[in-house]
């Protein structure tokens, strides 16, 4: 190797080096690493130890045990939750705290939100209760305290004593063997809104708590339960997301286990469903983070595991309050939205970027175009058949003239196909340069473009995939009928069996199928306007096919979005037939023949300048082989 080669090997060298340097943890991160490990293990060994207890102590409740029996069992609970050993006994109890969106069932038994409902929804196929996001051991949240005899306790197994503030604040209240020193779990709920404000307020901890501890290690687990009838595309929709610091969103697999150690700081962390979501939101940040998502098998009633472990900021003197906020609600995009009014961009929790909306051209597109449109006509109290209706008439009228150009310059293309035989057959495959040129010439005497039919279809392309997006996320859609449909939001099953088939499934939706069939009808309407011969059958059968693919794809998908294609294609076919009325292939070819006669049609485009020019390069390369083959065979 020459002395460039290395100087470049030294170089990669060096810039991999130091930015393993750079991005290496600090001593500090990996102290605190270490630390949680360190707490993690001896909170499990204190865990085992302690459920064995809790189910003693429950048994004692039944059974009239001997008294040397209980005063055992009282050094036990003493010896393992020292100074909490006072909250190690107690009675479950449910404590309820609502408004008029959602009621949440807050347990004495480990202080957290054990069953949240959100009232003006309903789950799959239960027209009377309202949705619960979860319920019963389907989430805890615990807590990790240290006490400073160096007992690790777990909030999960201890009693709360409730203080009933008002009808939407309850403090939960943790006491200890000191009577002055207790911590407070206190739980806020406004009107009207799907937040739930959560603080941890200590009081003398000072002297309960380690004198070192100023992180709070805190264990989050949700099980989903399955909300909609679509189980495929809820799985493809559920997914843990979290905000960094800075606002910078990261997400694990949707499709797989998947497991993350995050050391950056997190804003809030987000169990999401394909409808509704629970987020923890940090009023400071979560620190030194593990978040785990576990697919469910199909034959259990769950979709998703989460699972988090992480760290927050916390003050044992009680001068500043661990917060936190609870989301409890639907994945809206304005409800979300709205959360970051008259908030500066630091303070924004960008909780929007819960509703997938495509890539960032396609989600730009969402939010400016197809999300308003879709409330202005919302707001107006129709009916939502008529609102998807209206749009794609409205989207329609916006590529309207693209769709025009394309159609009139593949019209151009069409009367010049007469011409194009007649160079085909003149110049045969193996000279295909010559073909090429005498081609670009017609083109460029014609005034005609190839690329002008193409161009005009890229640019309606991201509004099409706008609405692929946007209709299966829409909670608008959920449970809302079209004639045959239950439920716009997922498939609309009229013919169903009990073994699966292959790319299809167990049913067939109708409206899929009304789509296939419209498909089929405008790909005959189309292909009436192409040129015979052998070589385009294979093309024909090609373009036939594509549309009874499209039938195994969008089986499964929300009866909404195959609405809205069906709905399109209808516009599609009566707006062909309306441009076929208005073009005249005879005064396009006039028209072509016109302008070639006048001279400034002999100037040429910038496009077929280029492309003259990369056929001369060609050739010049061409000659260059040529000559270098045959000086070698000399």
């Amino acid at each position: 190797m020459d002395k460039n080669t290395w100087i470049g090997f030294l170089l990669i060298a060096a810039i991999i080096v130091g930015f393993n340097i750079i991005n290496r943890p600090s001593e500090e991160e990996i102290a605190e690493r270490k630390r949680i490990q360190d707490s993690i293990a001896v909170a499990q060994k204190m865990e085992a130890e302690a459920q064995a207890i809790s189910q003693q102590i429950a048994q004692q409740v039944d059974t009239v045990a001997p008294e040397e029996t209980i005063d055992e069992l009282n050094q036990r609970i003493e010896a393992v939750y020292g100074p909490f050993a006072l909250s190690a006994k107690g009675e479950q109890q449910n404590i309820i705290l609502e408004n008029n969106k959602i009621r949440l069932h807050l347990s004495t038994l480990g202080g957290y939100v054990q069953r949240a409902e959100l009232k003006e929804y309903k789950a799959y196929g239960d027209s009377v209760n309202a949705l619960n996001l979860f319920r019963g051991d389907e989430s805890q949240l615990s807590f990790t305290l240290i006490t400073n005899n160096n007992r690790v306790i777990s909030t999960k197994n201890l009693y709360f004593e409730p203080i009933i503030n008002n009808p939407q604040n309850v403090t939960l209240r943790l006491k200890t063997n000191i009577e002055d020193a207790w911590l407070d779990f206190v739980y806020t709920l406004h009107e009207d809104d799907y937040m739930v404000g959560f603080e941890i307020k200590p009081q003398n901890m000072q002297y309960v708590l380690a004198q070192n501890v100023n992180m709070l290690d805190l264990q989050w687990n949700q099980l989903i339960p399955q909300q909609e009838r679509g189980r495929t595309f809820e799985e493809r929709y559920s997914q843990l997301q979290y905000m960094l610091v800075g606002g910078e969103m990261e997400k694990l697999s949707e499709q797989k286990h998947d497991q993350v150690q995050e050391s950056a700081r997190i804003k809030w962390i987000g169990y999401k469903d394909q409808y509704f979501s629970t987020v923890l939101i940090a009023n400071s940040e979560f620190q030194s983070s593990t978040l785990e998502s576990t697919p469910q098998d199909a034959f259990t009633k769950y979709i998703k595991e989460y699972k988090t472990t992480t760290s927050v900021a916390f003050d044992i003197t009680g001068k500043q309050t661990t917060g936190f906020t609870y989301y409890f609600g639907p994945n809206h995009y304005n409800t979300l939205k709205s959360y970051d009014e008259n908030l500066s961009s630091d303070e924004k929790l960008n909780l929007k970027e819960l509703v997938p909306l495509g890539w960032k051209i396609v989600a730009w597109i969402n939010k400016i175009l197809v999300i308003p449109m879709f409330d202005i006509f919302s707001s107006w109290g129709l009916h939502i058949g008529i609102v998807i209706l209206l749009m794609t008439l409205v989207i329609k009228l916006i590529i309207l003239p693209f769709v025009f150009a394309s159609f009139k310059s593949s019209a151009k293309m069409r009367v010049l196909k007469p011409q194009i035989d007649e160079i085909n057959a003149k110049y045969p495959p193996e000279k295909m340069q010559e073909r090429q040129q005498a081609t670009m010439a017609l083109y460029q005497k014609a005034g005609v473009s190839p690329m002008s039919g193409c161009l005009p279809m890229l640019f309606q392309l991201p509004v099409v995939m706008a609405m692929f997006w946007f209709l299966p996320t829409a909670i608008e859609l959920r449970g809302k009928s079209l004639f045959w449909a239950e439920d716009l939001s997922t498939y609309d099953a009229v013919f169903t069996w009990d073994f699966n088939i292959p790319l299809l499934g167990d049913h067939l939706s109708l409206f899929c199928l009304l789509m296939t069939i419209v498909n089929i009808v405008y790909t005959y309407i189309t292909m009436q306007t192409q040129g015979g011969g052998q070589e385009m059958k294979f093309m024909k059968w090609m373009m036939y096919l594509m549309p009874l693919m499209f039938l195994f794809v969008f089986n499964d998908y929300a009866a909404g979005l195959s609405y809205y294609y069906l709905v399109s294609l209808m516009f599609t076919i009566l707006q062909t037939m309306i441009f076929r009325w208005s073009i005249d292939d005879k005064k396009i070819l006039a028209q072509i023949e016109a302008n070639a006669k006048k001279k400034g049609n002999q100037s040429k485009s910038g496009f077929m300048q280029r492309l003259e020019q990369m056929q001369r390069e060609q050739q010049r390369l061409a000659r260059e082989n040529a000559k270098a083959q045959a000086k070698k065979m000399r």
